[in-house]
């Protein structure tokens, strides 16, 4: 069985912490560990995800495995530096403070027979931006006083102008009602 190892030294979060998440990811197929860490809410689940997706990528470039067949066989995490700092306290004191780092060390392997995908994972696609065209720089050519005294724009969707699209922003902020 061919493993593939991908280490992540020094990250800002205490040992303890990571493991919390470390510990569920532990003999999970990589498709649903990596479904695990989009969606949980803890500092370290971005830099894991970012870890796990290194492994597989070693995986499918240096070992030639299929991506689908791998499991996260290992992972482990240790301690890393311990930043002391101190906190300024009453009559002159510092009480002393360890800021941990974690090293995590993820090892995956392949299966010989793969189970079934359960789900699949749409990865978001950025939208292309428009270009906007760069507006004309030069003398205005119609000044006359009726374009600037005609009636209000209409906007197309809401058929309100724009001066009661102005209204309403103001009477939502002022005249809310309390209860």
């Amino acid at each position: 069985m061919t493993k593939v190892t991908a280490k992540l030294k020094n990250l800002d979060v205490a040992p303890r912490k990571v493991r919390l998440i470390a510990n569920t990811l532990r003999n999970l197929p990589v498709q649903e560990a990596e479904a695990q860490l989009l969606y949980r809410a803890q500092r370290s689940s971005e830099p894991l995800l970012k870890l796990l997706r290194s492994a597989v990528a070693n995986a499918k470039e240096n070992a030639k495995l299929d991506p689908k067949t791998l499991f996260i066989s290992e992972i482990y995490v240790d301690g890393g530096q311990v930043l002391k700092r101190s906190m300024p306290r009453a009559q002159g004191r510092a009480t002393p403070i360890a800021k941990r780092r974690s090293h995590v060390t993820i090892i995956v392997s392949a299966l010989e027979n793969p189970k079934e995908e359960r789900f699949s994972i749409q990865r978001a696609v950025k939208e292309k931006v428009a270009k906007k065209e760069p507006k004309k720089i030069g003398p205005k050519t119609d000044t006359s006083v009726e374009t600037k005294t005609a009636a209000p724009k209409v906007d197309r969707d809401s058929g309100a102008s724009k001066t009661d699209q102005k209204k309403g922003v103001f009477k939502k902020m002022f005249n809310r009602k309390v209860i």
